[in-house]
């Protein structure tokens, strides 16, 4: 960690600073071209962030994908969100018929879709799909994470055991699976230790017949690829062997965790969400994929007592070469979501200290005072030389090691975050686990 006087006191030129006049969605866009040369040709751009459920981010996605769908026909918006459950939140933003309120409480995993901000984007998708609704680019949603919130398999497998009952009627899937699943599913997020302690329960033979189960699943619906494609259609068979694919990772992870290796839940959800991001583009020419920093970083993850994790975005970097970019972002101060154990009783949000010397937050908070951008593929020589000073970032509440001009393309600077606006409609259909964090969140 650099820690000298002349670090603590770098900048960047005024040449490297790129100012976003406004964070606001509906705002204009010229100060925003800088993109332009930032994306190129490239199908997947990622936008991170420091850390969930901040106001301020969610509003830069939305911006930003604002201006790359109707400016370069960017057709999908891919987020950290549950893979079977985003089919509800995109069948809403072409048009489907159920209240807005349900779609963000269950079409969406990990409290992502909790938030005011998040509902004015699905109002902005499903507006510019209503005005172009006779043209050849609507703009759809994706999950590409874990279902359940990555840690119930029931989401996916109820998807899987639906789509058999079409594909193969006289096919009865093994009762005994479901019933395993079901004796650790969760409700939401807020009930991981639940869902950790009830899994460790389950008898050996239990979690071996489940993982045997599924693994049965899957050669079935490979092997009758053809013969289920013949009968459902092609669309219908990938989205559920997709799901399958995606529940056979959570059963890995949770017994990974069992048997107290925790590295193996990074190394294989960031390879199963990389897999995900690959089947969206042979659907979709080009992507905004919306994840944690952590996530889209071209760097390993380092997290304390882990070994280096390779991310989704070393995944993607391999696979798509200059077709994937990153924008990461960096904070200042304000409000962040609260690591601690006292999440799960409601403290959902912390307190965010100003950035330590010599991080990749700390530069770029000396270099601008409201929020603002920097391409750092384009940056003179003594800017290329102060950002390769840096050694670690902020991911909320650690700061791992980073090479910013490896881990990524560009950097959008938020000076200030918030806690988003949690969206009355939306609360009213989530679980009661979640009703009452955010109930004695809002009353602290």
């Amino acid at each position: 960690m650099i820690t000298n006087t002349a670090s603590t006191r770098a900048r960047l030129s005024s040449e490297a600073i790129r100012p976003l006049r406004t964070l606001d969605p509906a705002g204009p866009q010229d100060d925003l071209t800088w993109l332009d040369e930032v994306i190129g040709d490239a199908r997947v751009v990622a936008i991170g962030e420091s850390a969930h459920y901040n106001r301020e981010s969610y509003q830069l996605r939305h911006r930003l994908t604002r201006y790359l769908v109707e400016r370069h026909g960017f057709g999908a918006y891919a987020m950290e969100s549950g893979f079977v459950e985003g089919w509800l939140t995109d069948s809403w933003v072409r048009g489907g018929p159920d209240q807005l309120g349900k779609v963000m409480a269950n079409g969406m995993t990990s409290l992502m879709g909790l938030w005011t901000e998040m509902r004015a984007h699905l109002e902005w998708m499903r507006q510019h799909n209503d005005r172009n609704d006779t043209a050849d680019r609507p703009v759809g949603f994706y999950g590409i994470d874990l279902s359940g919130s990555n840690v119930s398999l029931l989401p996916g497998l109820n998807a899987v055991v639906a789509y058999l009952a079409e594909a193969e009627p006289a096919f009865e899937v093994d009762s005994g699976i479901r019933e395993t699943v079901a004796a650790f599913a969760v409700p939401s997020a807020f009930s991981l230790p639940k869902a950790a302690a009830a899994y460790g329960q389950l008898e050996p033979e239990h979690r071996d017949a489940l993982t045997a189960g599924l693994a049965n699943l899957m050669a079935r619906m490979e092997g009758r690829r053809l013969d289920y494609q013949q009968r459902t259609g092609v669309d219908a068979y990938e989205r559920a062997l997709r799901s399958l694919r995606l529940t056979v990772t959570i059963d890995a992870i949770a017994r990974a965790m069992a048997q107290g290796d925790r590295g193996s839940m990074f190394f294989n959800r960031d390879n199963a969400i990389a897999d995900t991001v690959e089947w969206i583009l042979r659907r979709e020419d080009r992507i905004v994929l919306a994840a944690h920093n952590g996530h889209i970083q071209r760097w390993p993850g380092i997290w304390p007592d882990l070994p280096p994790v390779t991310t989704m975005g070393m995944h993607l970097a391999d696979r798509l070469g200059a077709d994937y970019l990153a924008i990461g972002t960096t904070n200042g101060t304000g409000q962040t979501l609260n690591t601690g154990a006292d999440f799960y009783d409601g403290k959902l949000f912390t307190d965010l200290e100003p950035p330590r010397p010599g991080s990749l937050d700390a530069l770029m908070a000396a270099s601008g005072a409201g929020p603002f951008a920097v391409d750092l593929r384009r940056l003179s020589p003594a800017d290329t030389d102060t950002v390769r000073a840096v050694s670690q970032q902020r991911l909320n509440p650690f700061y791992p090691d980073v090479n910013p001009l490896d881990a990524y393309d560009a950097i959008v600077h938020l000076p200030h975050v918030t806690a988003a606006e949690p969206d009355n409609a939306a609360l009213a259909h989530a679980p009661h686990d979640v009703q009452e964090a955010f109930s004695q969140w809002k009353s602290r």
